[in-house]
C-alpha cells in the first residue's frame, strides 16, 4: 500500500462500473449525513437537547418527555393569567394566546415524533446498518486487491530472477559440482515460479470473489434511494400538515382577539368578558370567524359589526375585503385584500357569515373581512 502511494507499485484497477457504485456510494453516504445533521438541527434548534437525545439512543434508553418551547409558552401565560385575573382584559386575552400557543406546541411536538419515525430513523439506520456493512465489505475488498497485486509482484520478480539465470549460464558448468549446483538453483527458482502462480490463482479468486459482494451490495443503493424518497415525501408531508395546523391556530386566535377587541369597544354589562378560549374550534372542529382587528375598528364606527349582521334578506350590496381570506372547504368564497365584492345574506344564516359573489364564484364569505358599500 505504501510502494503504491509512493508511486513504486502497479496496482489492479478496479471495473469501471464497480468504480462508479463506489464513487455514487459515497456520495450517498456524505449528503445522508449532511441531510440527516441538519434535519436535526431544524427540529430542534437548542444543541444540548440533541446532545441528551443522541446520549439517550447510544445508551438504548427512553428519552424523557420533553416540554416543546411554544408549550412552555403557553403554560407561562396560564400562570401569568392566574395572578393578574382571569376575569381582566389582559388576563383573559393571556388565557386566550397562551391556549393556542400549546396548541401550536402539540403540533410541533406531533411534527417531531412524526419526522423522527418517518425520516431521521431511516436515514440513520442506513448510516449504522447498511452503510458499516458495506464499509466493511469495501476493506476486504481493498486488502484482496492488495494480496492480488503483491502476488502478481512476486511472480513477476520469480519470473525475472528465472530469466535472469537462463541467460546467464555457469561457464564452469563442466565441473561436477558446479553443474550440479547450477542445476540445483534453476530447479529452485522454478519451484519459486510454480508458487507464485499458484498464489496469485488463489489471490485472484478470492479477490473476485469479494469484489462480486461488494458489488452486490453497492447495487443496493438504488434501493436506498427508493426509500429514501418515500422518507422524504413523508417528511413533507409532516411538514404540510405542521403547517397548515398552525395557520389554523393562529387564524382562529387572530378571530379570538378580533372578538375580544370588539367586546371591548361595545357598551356591555360588566359581567360580559372575551369568550372562553377552551370552547374554540379546535376542540371540536373549525370555528366561525370573529371581527375584525382592534386598529381597524378603531378607525370605523362602533357600529359597523351591528349593521353588517343587519342587512336585508333578499338585497344585495357591494363591499370591500380588508383582508386576504383562504377558504377552508369548498362552500366558502377565498378573498383577496382591496377587491370588491357583491355580498347577500339568506334567511336562517350565521349572521357572521355573507354570501359572496365574484364573476361566476360564488361562496360564503366572513362578516369580518369586509366593509360594506353604500
Amino acid at each position: 500500500f505504501t510502494e503504491e502511494k509512493l508511486g513504486q507499485a502497479e496496482k489492479t484497477e478496479l471495473d469501471p462500473h464497480l468504480e462508479n457504485l463506489i464513487s455514487r456510494a459515497d456520495s450517498t453516504k456524505n449528503w445522508t449525513e449532511k441531510i440527516l445533521r441538519q434535519t436535526e438541527v431544524l427540529l430542534q434548534p437548542n444543541p444540548s437537547a440533541r446532545i441528551e437525545e443522541f446520549i439517550y439512543d447510544k445508551l438504548d434508553k427512553k428519552l424523557p418527555s420533553r416540554t416543546t418551547n411554544p408549550e412552555l409558552l403557553g403554560q407561562y401565560m396560564l400562570e401569568a393569567a392566574n395572578e393578574f385575573g382571569p376575569g381582566t382584559p389582559y388576563g383573559s386575552t393571556l388565557i386566550t394566546v397562551g391556549e393556542y400557543q400549546k396548541r401550536l406546541g402539540g403540533a410541533e411536538r406531533e411534527l417531531l415524533q412524526t419526522s423522527a419515525a418517518t425520516f431521521l430513523t431511516p436515514l440513520r439506520n442506513f448510516l449504522e446498518g447498511d452503510w458499516r456493512t458495506i464499509s466493511k465489505e469495501r476493506r476486504l475488498m481493498e486488502n484482496r486487491r492488495l494480496d492480488l497485486d503483491i502476488c502478481k509482484a512476486r511472480l513477476k520478480k520469480a519470473k525475472q530472477a528465472e530469466a535472469k539465470a537462463a541467460a546467464a549460464p555457469d561457464f564452469q558448468e563442466t565441473r561436477p559440482r558446479n553443474y550440479v549446483l547450477s542445476a540445483s538453483a534453476s530447479a529452485l527458482l522454478s519451484e519459486e515460479v510454480d508458487k507464485a502462480e499458484h498464489d496469485l490463482r488463489v489471490a485472484q479468486t478470492e479477490f473476485d470473489r469479494q469484489a462480486e459482494v461488494t458489488r452486490l451490495l453497492l447495487e443496493g443503493i438504488s434501493s436506498t434511494h427508493l426509500n429514501h424518497l418515500r422518507c422524504l415525501q413523508d417528511f413533507a408531508e409532516a411538514q404540510a400538515t405542521y403547517y397548515a395546523q398552525c395557520h389554523h391556530y393562529m387564524q382562529d386566535l387572530q378571530r379570538e382577539l378580533h372578538k375580544c377587541a370588539n367586546a371591548a369597544s361595545v357598551p356591555q354589562p360588566p359581567a360580559a368578558v372575551c369568550p372562553d378560549p377552551v370552547s374554540s374550534a379546535f376542540l371540536s372542529g373549525p370555528s366561525s370567524p370573529g371581527a375584525t382587528v382592534s386598529s381597524l375598528s378603531s378607525q370605523r364606527p362602533s357600529t359597523l359589526a351591528m349593521e353588517q349582521t343587519q342587512l336585508p334578506v333578499t338585497g344585495t350590496r357591494k363591499a370591500k375585503v380588508l383582508y386576504d381570506y383562504d377558504a377552508h372547504d369548498s362552500s366558502e368564497l377565498s378573498l383577496l385584500a382591496d377587491e370588491l365584492i357583491t355580498v347577500y345574506t339568506v334567511p336562517g344564516m350565521d349572521p357572521d357569515w355573507l354570501i359572496g359573489e365574484r364573476g361566476n364564484q360564488k361562496g360564503k364569505v366572513p362578516v369580518t373581512y369586509l366593509e360594506l358599500l353604500s
